[in-house]
């Protein structure tokens, strides 16, 4: 496989950065004003925050990029450093940041680890293991959460309508349905029959009207072949940790969101409960959006799945959980890249060149 570096580099853009912030303001002062409830007033609703769940909130984020370090840490071995994985991470968050949420930052976080001296074969399989536990903790934690939750997962609010609200559902539904087939079906190729996925995949891809994807359907199946071997024979010494990592991960994530909320509200703990399931039904919505990070769509269906809990705060706190939760990862990037570039390209470069001489 070869990794296509001008459409990456293209992807790792800097200046990228202000496509989604764009978006997520234009939004933020569309919502100010076209909603007669939000005001100049509302804004002023910020300081009312409790600083102990602000820092709280903090934290949170904090221990979930922290688990991310650690996670990759522990799934390539080892063999990234301290330094390292924190680069990794930043940049892949910020690949992620900047391209369409359906689209992800996969083939970007395959790039970066190759750049960091991981084969290829490797990056791709540790890059793959990521993607499949991510989903299975929606797939398997999903059903736990929303049984918790005692069906008070799907917003009922004056600005969805019936039909709405059964859209969404279906949505939430399909999409669970497609990503838990897709998990079955990668978790079965990646660990049990990867030549036997190969082979479905170019008779799928032979058929007339396909057959112009036939060579990268083949190239796909020869990586999962390859990151197979790379997977195979780990015990659970390998696998514990990077499992027990992917849930404090995605678990922090959503905590965060709770944290904030209460900085402004009391909560009780099945409103916990609720807020917790809600945001497993708002990441379906995100993953589906068509623009950089969710930006804008994340910002609107914020205020539809948690208002009910926020009483007036609404508008403030998804400013706040965007400028958290986002848009850091922006600016980070956009500071960590242009670094990253020098150590990886230029400092290998200059080295090859003097021991050359």
């Amino acid at each position: 496989m070869k990794l296509d570096n001008k459409k990456i580099f293209k992807t790792l853009n800097p200046n990228k950065v202000w496509v989604p912030i764009i978006i997520g303001l234009g939004i933020v002062f569309a919502m100010f004003y076209l909603d007669p409830n939000v005001n100049a007033q509302t804004l002023k609703g910020v300081f009312d925050a409790s600083l102990p769940y602000i820092f709280l909130a903090i934290l949170v984020i904090i221990f979930r990029d922290a688990g991310y370090i650690y996670r990759i840490r522990e799934i390539t071995q080892r063999e990234l450093s301290w330094t390292r994985a924190i680069y990794v991470i930043i940049l892949w968050e910020f690949a992620s940041a900047v391209t369409p949420s359906v689209v992800g930052g996969t083939a970007v976080a395959i790039f970066i680890l190759n750049k960091e001296g991981i084969k290829l074969g490797r990056a791709i399989s540790f890059v793959m293991v990521t993607a499949i536990l991510d989903n299975l903790f929606f797939v398997i934690g999903a059903p736990i959460i929303l049984f918790f939750a005692k069906g008070n997962i799907f917003p009922q609010s004056q600005v969805l309508e019936n039909q709405l609200e059964n859209s969404l559902q279906a949505i939430f539904w399909i999409s669970y349905g497609l990503y838990a087939i897709y998990s079955l079906i990668m978790a079965a190729a990646l660990f049990y029959r990867p030549r036997v996925f190969k082979w479905v995949l170019i008779k799928i891809f032979s058929l007339k009207w396909l057959r112009k994807w036939k060579h990268d359907a083949q190239e796909y199946g020869n990586q999962i072949i390859e990151a197979s071997k790379e997977l195979s024979g780990k015990n659970w010494k390998y696998w514990t940790p990077v499992i027990l990592a992917t849930i404090f991960i995605w678990s922090s994530r959503y905590l965060m969101l709770n944290a904030l909320i209460s900085a402004f509200v009391p909560l009780s703990l099945e409103n916990h409960v609720i807020i917790f399931a809600r945001q497993v039904i708002m990441w379906i919505v995100m993953m589906i959006s068509p623009t950089p990070g969710s930006s804008g769509t994340a910002e609107f269906f914020f205020g539809q799945f948690f208002a009910q809990f926020l009483d007036g705060y609404t508008f403030v706190t998804s400013i706040l959980w965007r400028l958290l939760s986002y848009y850091p990862y922006l600016i980070l990037g956009a500071i960590f890249l242009p670094r990253w570039i020098r150590q990886v390209f230029f400092k290998k470069k200059k080295t090859g060149e003097t021991s050359h001489d």
